[in-house]
């Protein structure tokens, strides 16, 4: 029997994202019986046509549907694009109507995260952004709880809609202390939530 998994699917581009990627999977492997599978997306033309082969050259694979349907939960990331996801994460989600129609989604736990270079450059309307279609998904979202000191003390990212990140005007400025652990936070709630779910499932049956 395959053992469960936490999909961290994320786009990124200046590797901030992917850094964030890293960090929420390393939460996800605290929760014993949970492994943490990694997914990206390949960039987009402006007629919205993938621009890259089938398969990255380095880093994590491209996200398949069987992916996301498998999944015992979701951690969605993306840089904000004028306070929105990016296009190619876009992209791809909108191309995932089979799962609606199937309802195989429905009541698994979803997160978001997402990075900017700017303090106040749309972190959380991006994080909103990417909430909707999984909302829409039947997905029960969660964010961070203020029990996480460090939403108390951050002068950088993070939020209690989900993990973020300053990554500076030119993307040079890497993950500080505080938000790699808001990071693993996410990965870890969402991985106890998924565990909680699956042991109520065999319970209840």
């Amino acid at each position: 029997m395959t053992e469960p998994y936490i999909l961290v699917l994320y786009y990124s581009r200046g590797g901030a994202t992917a850094d964030m990627a890293q960090q929420v999977a390393r939460g996800v492997a605290l929760v014993p019986g949970l492994s943490a599978r990694l997914r990206t997306v390949p960039a987009v033309s402006a007629s919205g046509e993938y621009v890259e082969d089938g398969i990255p050259e380095s880093g994590p694979l491209y996200c398949e549907m069987d992916d996301l349907a498998g999944c015992a939960g979701l951690v969605l990331g993306s840089p904000t694009r004028f306070g929105n996801m990016a296009a190619p994460l876009k992209f791809f989600i909108d191309q995932t109507a089979s799962l609606w129609l199937s309802g195989v989604m429905i009541d698994k736990p979803a997160a978001v995260f997402t990075s900017t270079t700017s303090l106040h450059g749309g972190q959380e309307t991006t994080l909103l952004s990417m909430m909707l279609p999984l909302l829409h998904h039947g997905m029960v979202l969660a964010g961070l709880p203020y029990s996480e000191q460090g939403l108390l003390t951050t002068a950088s990212g993070g939020t209690p809609y989900g993990a973020t990140h300053w990554a500076g005007p030119d993307n040079t400025r890497t993950l500080d202390e505080v938000e790699s652990a808001l990071c693993r936070a996410l990965g870890r709630r969402i991985a106890r939530l998924a565990w909680a779910s699956a042991c109520s499932g065999r319970v209840a049956s």
